[in-house]
């Protein structure tokens, strides 16, 4: 699905933006540039997961290669200093990059020799495996490599050249300690010695971080050099680890890899009722895979949860909701869904599940409206598609308790009006998705009655009507509740505008800025009528909404966040953490509200065809940021650059919703 040849590969700035992943279901990454350059503080091929999945800790940067052939000297690793500077200049050499299903792959040719590199990471494990082998030639290639490697979280930055770090010799490699009390991890090779070195390398210059307006340099140790001699047809493995025995079989490693994808795309055809499977569909199961990762508890080592978003998110409760459907369920994994389901369960406080868990320590921040709303769909799609009675009997109580917790009301004026709906928020707080803060000043505060989380409140309550009567318990309250919203939720709409407010009721009326979260009443079936449930909005309303963002909100890889007609719409993203959150939600596109609008699309015109074709433009985007994935984020005007983290979950997950719903036509509840 993704390849690359030298009209990519031999260009050093197009090269240089497209970035590969690869991760290890504890937290830990590795992720780079195609053409080697780092240009991110995240970039590096060995980031542990420390404390699972998050203390992530940037261990090994890079291995700078040379190769010595016939005489002749070919340096592979491509650097940028600070003096703006690019030496050695190794992208020139990359004949092919590819993705094997999640592996990247990268072809160096070297005359006639090829020299063939992946690079992967062990299952739950911080062990990266980077694996070469000499495909063609004509002689011997003599292979040097330099291990930079450094001990810092992959949030900031080493300038330091006077850190001494301790190694000791172990077999086969080095073991290597940053600190006394720092975790120890090794070096280890299958082939040939590593000469241990201690030289700060000073100046990488990281352009994304300048563009961030974030600190651009960083320095790497030359911890140790490998001398070994290849012949065609030869291997060499490479291991960074925090285990000390972990294989050195760099060729068994990635047959297990292999298969364990392998499992991926036997569990993702499960799902198909009419192949054939497009294989850009098939390379985002792969990137679903990505972002689920362990979160073991005492009471519950086998708990897991989502990564939001590489390089920088940890796992948030929005996202997290939102994007288990499309992440587990779509692709034929119900069990981690409901792994995941439980794991949340034990964070549940007054109603409500948490949005951000921190690095260490500290207590889990509850400060969002909707991320308990979305665990209410999440369970509805978990139980239509498994009808697991037992897992809905065990979470019915504690779903009680959330909408008791609502009426009566809970944190940061999160209640029920007398109107039916449900109103949060309080200075100084941002609780929907719309979440930006700078310092004190909340961009885009959404006090009051936001549409999509009162969309998402009415189905809550139609869903546990529905789970009341499934369970032989009562269910009037659910559904005179429902009922009076009914009524109340018309008042969003704006007739002379022909679509809805965004928020009513907050600290300055209403609020009839023309934004992408009215699709939600269209999008979620219950709320939208595509069951025996009343819709919250008429057939006529349904389509005008979809119109409206079809005009003004719609790109090829998301919804505007704001309309380019509003006196606060930006049109690109980019600056300086000021200048990007005060933008974030204001005319910045999102890739994962496509999957909703999509959906919305074919609820009003019934034509799967038109609504599936609306996703195509993600096949080509695959091959542009994030390689084999979705990027968070794009500007709102034309070409619609992608821009924020280069593999999102919820963009993955919800265009991976969507096109399975609607193409094996499983759209219903």
């Amino acid at each position: 699905m993704i390849q690359l040849g030298r009209e990519i590969t031999s260009d050093l700035k197009t090269a240089a933006a497209r970035e590969w992943l690869v991760t290890n279901g504890i937290g830990g990454y590795a992720a780079g540039t195609v053409a080697g350059l780092l240009t991110r503080r995240y970039h590096g091929l060995l980031i542990a997961a420390l404390t699972p999945p998050l203390e992530r800790t940037l261990l090994l940067t890079q291995l700078e290669e040379t190769v010595l052939y016939n005489g002749d000297v070919f340096d592979l690793a491509t650097t940028q200093w600070a003096d703006g500077s690019v030496k050695p200049q190794g992208y020139r050499f990359i004949e092919q990059f590819k993705l094997e299903g999640s592996v990247p792959c990268w072809h160096y040719a070297c005359a006639d020799a090829l020299l063939e590199k992946r690079v992967w990471m062990q299952q739950g494990e911080n062990t990266t495996y980077v694996y070469y082998q000499l495909s063609r030639g004509s002689s011997p290639v003599a292979l040097s490599i330099k291990a930079l490697i450094n001990y810092r979280d992959h949030h900031s930055q080493t300038h330091t050249s006077q850190w001494q770090m301790q190694t000791q010799s172990v077999a086969q490699g080095t073991q290597i300690l940053a600190t006394d009390t720092a975790t120890p991890f090794y070096l280890r090779v299958s082939q040939g010695g590593l000469v241990t070195q201690h030289h700060w390398y000073q100046g990488f210059a990281l352009d994304l971080e300048h563009y961030r307006g974030l600190d651009d340099q960083d320095n790497h140790l030359h911890i140790s050099t490998l001398e070994v001699v290849l012949t065609p047809g030869d291997s060499l493995t490479v291991v960074a680890s925090t285990q000390p025995h972990a294989s050195l079989d760099g060729a068994t490693a990635l047959l297990e890899r292999r298969f364990y994808e392998e499992t991926i795309r036997g569990e993702l055809q499960t799902m198909l009722i009419s192949p054939p499977l497009p294989s850009w569909i098939e390379q985002l199961a792969f990137a679903a895979d990505q972002f689920i990762v362990d979160r073991p508890l005492a009471e519950a080592p086998e708990g897991k949860t989502v990564i939001a978003g590489y390089p920088w998110f940890g796992d948030w409760g929005r996202d997290t909701m939102i994007s288990l459907p499309g992440l587990t369920l779509s692709t034929g994994r119900p069990r981690i869904a409901k792994t995941i389901m439980r794991t949340f369960a034990r964070y549940l406080d007054q109603g409500m599940l948490p949005n951000v868990f921190p690095e260490v320590g500290k207590l889990p921040e509850y400060n969002t409206v909707d991320a308990i709303l979305w665990y209410f769909e999440a369970i509805r799609l978990y139980i239509a598609t498994t009808e697991d009675m037992d897992m809905l009997q065990e979470l019915f109580p504690t779903l009680v308790q959330v909408i008791d917790w609502h009426r009566q009301g809970t944190r940061y004026h999160i209640h029920v009006e007398e109107d039916g709906l449900l109103y949060a928020g309080e200075a100084g707080a941002q609780l929907t998705w719309m979440d930006a803060k700078i310092g004190d000043w909340v961009v885009t505060p959404r006090t009051g009655k936001p549409i999509e989380v009162n969309a998402l409140w009415y189905n809550a309550l139609r869903t546990m009507e529905r789970f009341a009567q499934q369970l032989g318990q009562p269910q009037q309250i659910y559904r005179e509740m429902a009922q009076l919203m009914l009524e109340g939720f018309q008042r969003f709409w704006q007739p002379t505008r022909g679509y809805c407010a965004d928020v009513l009721d907050g600290p300055k009326g209403d609020d009839l800025t023309l934004r992408p979260n009215q699709i939600f009443a269209v999008s979620l079936p219950l709320v939208a009528g595509a069951t025996d449930a009343p819709a919250l909005l008429t057939t006529e309303q349904q389509k005008a909404v979809v119109e409206t963002c079809s005009r003004y909100l719609l790109t090829s890889h998301g919804l505007r966040s704001l309309s380019p007609d509003e006196p606060q719409y930006k049109g690109t993203y980019g600056g300086d953490q000021v200048k990007r959150d005060s933008r974030y939600h204001q005319g910045t596109v999102w890739g994962w509200l496509l999957g909703p609008y999509v959906q919305a699309h074919y609820c009003v015109y019934k034509d799967s065809e038109a609504a599936l074709a609306l996703l195509n433009p993600i096949a080509n985007h695959l091959q542009t940021h994030g390689l084999g994935s979705i990027s968070e984020i794009f500007d709102g005007d034309p070409p619609f650059y992608p821009r924020g983290c280069f593999a999102q979950a919820w963009s993955v997950a919800e265009v991976l919703r969507a096109w399975m719903d609607i193409s094996q036509h499983q759209t219903g509840p």
